[in-house]
C-alpha cells in the first residue's frame, strides 16, 4: 500500500482548495470578458497568454532561489497569499484592463509557487512512488477545479451575478493559507553557500532537456481551456450549464492523473506521454470538425476527452524532471520547464485566438492539432536512448 508523506498530502489538501476558489472564477472569465466588459476572442488570448507567461518566468526565478537556499515554505505561502488577495477582486473590474492586470497579479502568485512546491513533493518521494505522487497531487488539484465550478453554478442559481461569485472566491483562498501557515511543516533554509553556478542549458540531464523542447512545442498548439468554454457557448451551452461542464471536466481530469502518474511508475515516463500526447491531437481535430453544431452530447464528450488528455501526461511529465535531476538543481530544472511551457503558452493562445477571430475556430483547432503533430514527431526522435521506459533517479 502506498503512503502519502506529509508534505504531498499537505501541498495536494492546498492545490485543492486554491483551485476551488481559482475555478468560481475560470470557467466563467471569458464570458464575463466577452459579454459583460465587451472584449472579444484575440483580448481574451492576449489575458490568458500574458498571465501563464508571467507566471512561467516567475517559475524559474522562484525555483533557482529554492537551490540558492531560500525557505521553499515561505515561497510557497507567499505565492499562494498574492494569488487568493488579487484574484477575488476581479469581480470589481470595469474594464478588460483590470482583468489583465487582476490575472497578472495573480499568476506572479501562481510564479512564486509552483517550483518549490514540485521540489518539496519530488524531495518527499522515491523514483519509484514519484509518479504516484504527482498523480494524487494533480488528481487533488483537478478535484478542487471541480469544486469550485459547482460552487459557482450554485451561486450563480441562487441569483449572485458573475461579479459577486468571484469574490465569494476568498473563502477558499483564505483556508488555503490558514492550511499552509499551520499544516505545511517549516522547511528551514539550507546551509548552500548563496553563489551558484550560472545557468547553463547543456548541464542539466539530456532527458530533461529533450521533455522540456517536446512540452515547450506542444504548448504552442495547446488550445487555453477559455477557449473551450467559449467553443460550448457558440454550440448552445447556456451560462448556468458553464460551470458544471467546467466541473465535470476537472473531475475527468482528477479520474485520469493518478492512475496515469502510477502507470508511468510502473512502464516507464515515455509510454504515457505518447500516448498522453496523441489522445490530444485527436480530440483537437474532432473540435475543429465539430465546430458550428448543436449536439449537447458531442459537445460534453469533447470538452471531457480534452481534459482527460491534458491531465494524462501531467504527472509523467513532472515525475520525469524528479527522475532525472538532483535535489539541489530540481527547483531550477522545474522552474525552466515550467518556463518554457508557459513562454510557448502565449504566442499559442494570441495565434489560437488570432485564428479564432479571422477564420473561426475550426481553422484554430486545427492549426493547434497540426502544431501538436510536430511536438509529438520531435517527443518521439529523442528516441528511447533520450526517454529510458524505466527512469533512472539522479539521486
Amino acid at each position: 500500500m502506498y503512503f502519502i508523506p506529509r508534505t504531498v498530502l499537505i501541498l495536494a489538501m492546498v492545490s485543492f482548495l486554491n483551485d476551488a476558489a481559482s475555478d468560481m472564477i475560470i470557467p466563467l472569465l471569458p464570458l464575463f470578458l466577452t459579454a459583460t466588459l465587451g472584449a472579444g476572442p484575440a483580448t481574451v488570448g492576449l489575458i490568458e497568454g500574458v498571465a501563464e507567461a508571467t507566471a512561467s518566468l516567475l517559475k524559474l526565478v522562484s525555483g533557482r532561489l529554492a537551490d540558492r537556499g531560500w525557505n521553499h515554505k515561505r515561497l510557497v505561502v507567499g505565492g499562494y497569499g498574492i494569488s487568493n488577495l488579487a484574484r477575488p477582486l476581479i469581480g470589481l473590474a470595469l474594464g478588460w484592463g483590470w482583468v489583465l492586470l487582476l490575472r497578472f497579479m495573480d499568476r506572479v502568485g501562481k510564479g512564486f509557487r509552483t517550483s518549490p512546491r514540485d521540489a518539496l513533493i519530488a524531495a518527499s518521494t522515491t523514483d519509484r512512488q514519484r509518479g504516484k505522487a504527482f498523480g494524487f497531487h494533480r488528481a487533488l488539484d483537478n478535484a478542487g477545479a471541480m469544486v469550485g465550478p459547482l460552487v459557482a453554478f450554485a451561486l450563480l442559481s441562487s441569483g449572485f451575478d458573475m461579479g459577486h461569485v468571484f469574490l465569494w472566491s476568498i473563502v477558499p483562498g483564505a483556508l488555503v493559507l490558514v492550511l499552509l501557515l499551520w499544516g505545511l511543516e517549516d522547511t528551514p533554509s539550507t546551509s548552500r553557500p548563496q553563489a551558484q553556478p550560472p545557468l547553463r542549458w547543456g548541464h542539466l540531464d539530456h532527458r530533461v532537456r529533450g521533455l522540456i523542447w517536446a512540452a515547450g512545442g506542444l504548448a504552442l498548439a495547446s488550445a487555453p481551456e477559455a477557449f473551450l468554454v467559449l467553443w460550448a457557448s457558440d454550440r448552445g451551452l447556456i451560462l448556468a450549464w458553464v460551470p458544471l461542464i467546467w466541473a465535470a471536466a476537472s473531475a475527468a481530469k482528477a479520474l485520469v492523473a493518478a492512475p496515469a502518474g502510477s502507470l508511468s511508475d510502473r512502464f516507464g515516463r515515455r509510454p504515457v506521454l505518447i500516448a498522453g500526447w496523441s489522445l490530444r491531437i485527436v480530440v483537437l481535430t474532432l473540435l475543429a470538425l465539430s465546430s458550428g453544431g448543436t449536439n449537447d452530447l458531442v459537445t460534453w464528450l469533447l470538452f471531457l476527452g480534452y481534459a482527460c488528455a491534458l491531465a494524462a501526461t501531467e504527472g509523467a511529465e513532472r515525475a520525469l524532471i524528479g527522475d532525472c535531476t538532483s535535489r539541489h538543481e530540481r527547483g531550477t530544472a522545474f522552474g525552466l520547464y515550467h518556463m518554457i511551457v508557459g513562454l510557448a503558452a502565449l504566442p499559442g493562445a494570441l495565434v489560437f485566438g488570432s485564428v479564432w477571430q479571422v477564420w473561426g475556430s475550426p481553422a484554430a483547432f486545427l492549426l493547434a492539432a497540426m502544431i501538436a503533430v510536430s511536438a509529438l514527431t520531435a517527443l518521439l526522435a529523442f528516441g528511447r536512448t533520450q526517454f529510458p521506459d524505466k527512469a533512472i533517479s539522479a539521486e
